[in-house]
């Protein structure tokens, strides 16, 4: 009778471990969205970009109720338009985020606010197509400050959906011509929207 006392015990014991694990974690998938401002330079080069589109994948783990470390990556398609005094050129890019950020987040009911900061590498690779105007341009690779903040909204206990707006300080990328240095750095949005299942 102790053995199945005992048993049971450790049983339910390991069922609220196990409940405890799966809720300190989630992943999601978000439509995303990508917003280069307008950037001139003392150099005379001119900096704009069409809005991209793509996808933002995201994990998270949750350290205390309220903190959790998050990973991402993105995969956005869009195409940089350079312009100076003497030259035109379009770079046709596809850009890949890989980040890591501390979120800072709250609970009223069904409603979770967000806050989050940290650092990423964004891959400009460039599509050599015809789109692209210059063959002299090559991928870079900058690193970038990420904040940014949002809203989820628990649909039930393993879903829920998360709005959040992004953005990253980075050096406008000059794609290895020099001819297209701009020396400024500039904030790109990066709205979201999209769904978390948490395990």
């Amino acid at each position: 009778m102790k053995k199945i006392a005992l048993f049971a015990l450790l049983l339910t014991i390991g069922t609220v471990v196990a409940h405890a694990q799966e809720s300190r974690q989630d992943f999601s998938i978000s439509a995303s969205g990508l917003i280069e401002p307008y950037v001139t330079s003392t150099t005379d080069v001119k900096v704009s970009a069409k809005r991209g589109i793509g996808a933002l994948f995201s994990y998270r783990f949750m350290l205390t109720p309220r903190g959790a470390v998050e990973a991402n990556y993105q995969y956005v398609q869009n195409n940089i338009h350079y312009v100076a005094p003497s030259y035109n050129y379009v770079v046709n890019t596809q850009l890949q985020e890989g980040s890591v950020a501390y979120v800072y987040n709250r609970t009223y009911h069904r409603f979770n606010p967000f806050v989050e900061a940290g650092g990423a590498a964004l891959i400009f690779y460039n599509v050599r197509n015809l789109q692209t105007t210059s063959l002299d341009v090559k991928s870079q690779t900058v690193i970038a400050f990420l904040y940014g903040g949002g809203l989820a909204y628990e649909l039930s206990p393993s879903f829920d959906i998360r709005a959040e707006y992004r953005a990253f300080v980075s050096k406008v990328p000059n794609f290895g011509d020099p001819a297209l240095t701009t020396n400024q750095y500039y904030n790109i949005y990066n709205p979201t929207i999209g769904i978390a299942y948490h395990f």
